[in-house]
């Protein structure tokens, strides 16, 4: 049963510009997060972002006790996104009575945006 629905949307440029300050990525990536946006780019980092924020939406809190950090995005092997939730995030996750958070990505040159789904 669905729980939590959310969305959001970024421009690739300002995530660009955000990327050359090494606080916002130890602030908003994870470790794992990082390695997959020195290989991809800034497109990948702005997916990241705004699959974070879609998944913060989700979870019907944006925010609120938990932080950027304590939602990863990752791939598995055919490059399908997934999430991982930490800390407050998890816990968030559990009070809305959900077991699990799918997550879609899509993006051009300019734009990145993602749905996300807490079931």
């Amino acid at each position: 049963m669905l729980k939590g629905l959310g969305c959001d949307m970024i421009e690739v440029e300002r995530i660009r510009q955000a990327l050359s300050r090494p606080s916002f990525l130890r602030r908003v990536y994870t470790l794992e997060e990082r390695a997959a946006i020195v290989r991809k780019g800034a497109q990948t980092a702005a997916g990241f972002w705004a699959a974070k924020e879609a998944v913060s939406k989700a979870l019907g809190t944006g925010f609120d006790g938990f932080a950027l950090a304590d939602i990863e995005i990752f791939s598995d092997e055919a490059g399908s996104p997934h999430v991982r939730l930490y800390r407050g995030a998890q816990a968030r996750l559990a009070e809305i009575g959900a077991l699990n958070v799918m997550v879609s990505i899509s993006h051009t040159k300019d734009a990145a945006m993602a749905v996300a789904a807490a079931e």
